[in-house]
């Protein structure tokens, strides 16, 4: 079996499977030119300038039997994603001219490019740093506009400032720290390097302070806000979904107990994504089938981020309905009033009182009304504040949050050794610490498993 080195030159499909108007076939690699030309017919691609694109036909070299019409871009190092040689085939959309094309790539001297590895190159190439490979991943997967925006935001490397920007103020103090050990004779210096490192420790503790608020947000930005649609059968929560994902995913009836299972789907709400989880209608029973979605649809509510709790205006408080107000008593939520159109029987001022004067708002589903304010409300009550700045970072990535908890522990460390009289040099190497783990996110300091467990994520032609 072949040895796999950085060196190879690598090839995948960048384009999603399936048909189209076209697939892209991309190479990475010293060799890469030269593997395409011996299967292009066209222009000569080793004469060829930098950031063209070339129109001509892949030919297999063996049979002379040509497999597609193409343009190959051709991107020479350093100015490339990967900073080598790049080539992109740009062939037909299909199953089959694209594989057969990655095949001749690979009989003439290409290996199958592992998931991430282009993204990963770049990185160890010094073209992008860890922040910014990881948010090419948030980029494919963002779900709104605002979650892309953020992850476009991070890719251009504003979170990496910031940790740049903490770990030289970090640096500059233990240089501080550094002339002290070289100097100890002088008494004042010792005071000084203590209060200074005091101060640093305790002013980046707060900034990462600063950005771990942001870190809740970011998690529903990436992967979506829990929110869990409950309500006693036949309210109008089907109804409110399929308004929202704007077809008709859950069947409504008049019949109590039509949705008997959890329905789960991603919707964008005024740029929030929501997964959205419609329950079963909460009630006793003695169906067998709807029991278990009730006994699901309690376990949705203790999972939630959210709940969206659906009462029927046009009817007075029943005991289910109290019961699920009792049960979400705990968890954030917005109380929607569904059926407006029809008279009004529910006692608000009762509502407001038991249900700890939760945010309400009425609407009917039925002729389109209530809706926007509602999907405002979900919005504001999420991103109130944090997406009004366009300068803020926001952290979205679980290990970067982990990373950061971990240097703020070695800041409390600092601070605690400098309290109880520690020596400098043994508080210095809490600081040293901090500054190792905030290099862990930038990639500054890291070690292999990381890179594969990370770049093992990505799809295979990123």
């Amino acid at each position: 079996m072949a040895t796999v080195t950085e060196f190879d030159t690598i090839a995948a499909i960048s384009t999603p499977p399936g048909e189209g108007a076209i697939s892209i076939v991309r190479m990475s690699g010293e060799e890469a030119v030269s593997i395409a030309q011996k299967v292009f017919s066209g222009k000569d691609l080793t004469q060829a300038k930098s950031h063209t694109i070339n129109y001509g036909h892949i030919v297999d070299p063996k049979t002379h039997e040509e497999i597609d019409e193409v343009m190959v871009s051709l991107m020479l190092a350093p100015k490339t994603f990967t900073r080598e040689d790049v080539v992109e085939i740009n062939c037909h959309g299909g199953i089959v001219a694209t594989n057969r094309i990655l095949q001749l790539l690979l009989v003439n001297g290409a290996r199958l490019a592992e998931p991430g590895e282009f993204t990963k190159r770049a990185f160890l190439h010094g073209r992008i740093d860890l922040t910014q490979a990881e948010s090419v991943m948030d980029l494919i997967r963002a779900k709104t506009d605002r979650s892309m925006k953020i992850a476009l935001n991070q890719l251009d490397g504003n979170l990496s400032h910031l940790i740049d920007s903490l770990r030289k103020d970090i640096l500059d103090v233990l240089a501080q720290v550094e002339v002290n050990i070289d100097y100890p004779e002088y008494d004042d210096v010792e005071e000084m390097t203590t209060k200074l490192l005091k101060e640093k420790a305790i002013e980046i503790k707060q900034r990462i302070e600063q950005l771990l608020k942001t870190a809740s947000q970011g998690k529903i930005m990436r992967e979506g806000l829990a929110t869990a649609l409950v309500g006693r059968p036949n309210v109008g929560k089907s109804s409110l979904l399929n308004h929202l994902l704007h077809e008709d995913k859950a069947i409504v009836t008049d019949v109590a107990g039509t949705t008997r299972d959890v329905i789960e789907e991603y919707v964008n709400v005024s740029g929030v994504p929501l997964k959205l989880i419609d329950t079963a209608g909460i009630r006793e029973t003695d169906d067998k089938v709807e029991k278990i979605g009730v006994e699901r649809s309690k376990k949705a509510i203790e999972q939630s981020d959210l709940v969206l709790l659906v009462l029927n205006a046009a009817e007075s408080l029943t005991k289910e309905d109290l019961e699920l107000i009792r049960l979400t008593n705990d968890k954030k939520r917005i109380i929607i009033l569904n059926k407006t159109d029809l008279e009004e029987k529910l006692d608000r001022k009762e509502l407001a009182k038991i249900s700890e004067n939760a945010p309400v708002y009425a609407t009917s589903i039925l002729k389109n009304e209530g809706v926007e304010a509602l999907e405002e409300a979900i919005s504001k009550l999420f991103f109130n504040g944090i997406e009004n700045s366009q300068s803020t970072v926001m952290v979205t990535n679980a290990r970067h949050v982990a990373l950061l908890k971990k240097a703020q522990n070695s800041l409390d460390s600092v601070l605690e050794g400098i309290s109880s009289g520690m020596p400098v040099d043994l508080v210095q190497i809490d600081m040293t610490e901090a500054w190792n783990l905030l290099g862990e996110i930038t990639g500054e300091s890291y070690e292999d498993e990381l890179l594969d467990q990370l770049f093992s994520q990505f799809c295979l032609g990123k």
